[in-house]
């Protein structure tokens, strides 16, 4: 049966990349197996459908035939006559599953005997132009601090090189990481995987791990944070420096502030696009005295006299 990535991810159809990868960056964060209430085979799917719709040729098959597509074989195939079980053995879903899951390769390598094939080359193999192998890919993960993952940063990382299934060694390349990467989201580097004689070269798949902050969490395109302020700036008002990724920033404290009140800082988020940022959010506390001096007491008393 073939899958609805598109509601996997709840968007529609017609959405745009930047509403897919918005969808995608949401629901990872709220089904993440790390947190508390994170479901590990929810984050699997959403992953999967992501991978998908990401990918403008992926989808474009996708959209055509779904997540099943077409079997190599079989009545009605309009690629001839290839046995039930497609092509070389292998299904459409076969196919996709191992484009979307990257081979099931391990950190640092590959593992396996399947060795990825080129959806257009499989099709070029219907039109006479060909079929052509393709190298396995190379897995890496890459660990970010926060701020590295939402402000963007270059990486110099060393990785295994592999031809016709053998280790020959290793090389350094610097790999850039855009702004605002989420914990466990990949990205693929064309070219630097495993070489293969007569084939394609695969790819490299770079696995983000992201170091959790002792202030800041990521919510979509915006940074939060969490702020106690005091009695008497929650009455009066106040303006406050706090420290933020990119230093300290003055924020206004308006008077009459109830504990749970959010602030914003416009535009100190995530880049959600060229012309949209996100906010920092503070999330605001209101923390009571514990003790008050006997003259605190009286100029409480009087306040609430002439509130009352």
């Amino acid at each position: 049966m073939s899958k609805d990535y598109y509601k996997t991810l709840g968007v529609s159809k017609t959405a745009s990349e930047a509403d897919i990868k918005s969808a995608f960056r949401k629901l990872a964060h709220e089904h993440h197996p790390d947190k508390n209430k994170g479901d590990d085979k929810k984050f699997k799917e959403i992953n999967e459908a992501y991978q998908t719709l990401s990918d403008k040729n992926k989808r474009a098959q996708y959209d055509q035939f779904g997540s099943s597509g077409p079997q190599f074989g079989g009545g009605g195939n309009p690629f001839g006559q290839g046995g039930q079980g497609g092509f070389g053995g292998f299904s459409w879903e076969d196919i996709m599953r191992q484009a979307q899951q990257q081979g099931g390769f391990q950190q640092g390598g590959f593992g396996g005997d399947n060795v990825e094939f080129d959806l257009g080359d499989i099709f070029g193999m219907f039109t006479g132009q060909g079929f052509a192998r393709r190298g396995r890919n190379v897995q890496a993960d890459v660990t970010l601090t926060f701020k590295e993952s939402i402000k963007g940063v270059k990486k110099e990382i060393e990785i295994p090189t592999y031809k016709d299934g053998k280790q020959t060694g290793s090389k350094k390349i610097t790999i850039e990481i855009p702004a605002g990467v989420d914990h466990g989201e990949q990205l693929r580097m064309d070219g630097y995987g495993e070489e293969i004689t007569g084939g394609k070269v695969g790819n490299l798949i770079v696995v983000i791990r992201v170091q959790k902050h002792p202030v800041f969490h990521k919510e979509g395109p915006h940074i939060v944070m969490s702020l106690d302020v005091s009695l008497t700036d929650a009455l009066l008002g106040a303006t406050i420096e706090i420290e933020t990724l990119d230093g300290k920033e003055k924020l206004e404290i308006p008077h009459g502030l109830e504990s749970g009140t959010l602030l914003h800082i416009k535009g100190a988020g995530v880049s959600a696009g060229a012309f949209r940022k996100g906010d920092l959010v503070i999330k605001t506390r209101v923390v009571m005295p514990k003790k008050l001096s006997k003259k605190a007491k009286e100029l409480i008393e009087d306040l609430r006299k002439e509130l009352e």
